[in-house]
């Protein structure tokens, strides 16, 4: 996708920061129907940490279009497998091709840590995602997770590691 990079960025760094924020504020205001006030994000933020998307317990990707941080998602390592969590676009970069970006980032990164699928949650209010990870493969399928924000379960197969496939198993 034209003007679109990704890189790596700890959770706690600055546009990591304002960008996990973002993210929050959204799903408070779209949970609630109603803008959101600090405190909830503040509490939302404490309540449900991305502290864990760094090594060695997982990664955030970071995306920029035209230079300007437009977005970000992030990997939880599991067993064999990766969770996908955060995947946020900004609302002025939305349909120019972000979220592709950030999944064929994600997907790529779990590849190269060996995971052999990616799993998440999602919300049914997050009637765009849902879409979004259709449209890339994800698959829904039975819950793996539980919580008052977890109502659909997606998950997408992964190939092997080109130096897993010529590795005689």
């Amino acid at each position: 996708m034209t003007g679109w990079r990704t890189r790596l960025d700890p959770p706690d760094g600055p546009v990591a920061r304002v960008l996990l924020r973002e993210y929050m504020a959204e799903m408070v205001r779209r949970w609630y129907g109603r803008p959101e006030r600090p405190d909830e994000v503040d509490a939302a933020l404490a309540e449900m940490p991305s502290d864990d998307l760094a090594p060695p317990t997982g990664l955030l990707v970071t995306a920029y279009h035209d230079g300007s941080p437009a977005g970000c998602a992030g990997l939880r390592w599991r067993s064999g497998w990766a969770e996908l969590k955060r995947v946020y676009v900004r609302p002025a970069h939305r349909g120019t091709g972000g979220g592709a970006v950030l999944l064929a980032a994600a997907e790529a990164f779990a590849i190269d840590a060996g995971a052999h699928r990616i799993r998440l949650d999602t919300r049914s209010d997050l009637v765009e995602a849902r879409a979004l990870y259709a449209r890339h493969g994800y698959r829904e399928i039975r819950a793996f997770t539980s919580g008052p924000y977890a109502q659909h379960w997606f998950e997408k197969s992964l190939p092997a590691r080109v130096d897993d496939a010529a590795t005689p198993r």
